[in-house]
């Protein structure tokens, strides 16, 4: 996504940062609590609190907020900064699922829920490191 007035108002309908904040932190706790989500936990430090605080920053300004990301650690090379983990179909698929759930979870309305999710799935098809086109 890029910073435009489109993607301002996304930030805006998610609820800004205390919207972001919650998707954050319902998507990790999902990550934590469900057993389906647990190859995805497993690829994540013992304590989740970086990973919590570095995906609000990088949200916060894909979705047209303020680049809290950047400000701290400069543009975020996602693809660069991922390719340690084995990222296959099935790693992108269970990450996508337990953020779709987050949403769902989070309440957020149907058609910024579809929008989001097709976005999540073009940067996270994106990251895929291992194994042939999905």
């Amino acid at each position: 996504m890029s910073s435009d007035g489109a993607d301002a108002a996304l930030f805006e309908r998610l609820g800004g940062e205390a919207g972001v904040r919650t998707l954050v932190d319902r998507f990790y706790d999902l990550m934590e609590l469900e057993p389906g989500y647990a190859a995805l936990r497993a690829m994540h430090p013992q304590s989740l609190d970086g990973s919590r605080d570095k995906l609000f920053w990088f949200l916060c300004g894909w979705l047209g907020g303020p680049d809290h990301y950047v400000q701290r650690f400069g543009h975020p090379r996602l693809r660069a900064r991922h390719l340690p983990y084995a990222i296959g179909v099935a790693e992108r698929d269970q990450w996508l699922a337990c953020m779709v759930q987050a949403m769902a979870d989070c309440g957020l309305e149907a058609a910024l829920a579809e929008r989001l999710a097709e976005s999540f799935f073009g940067t996270a098809d994106w990251m895929r490191n291992r194994g042939g086109p999905g």
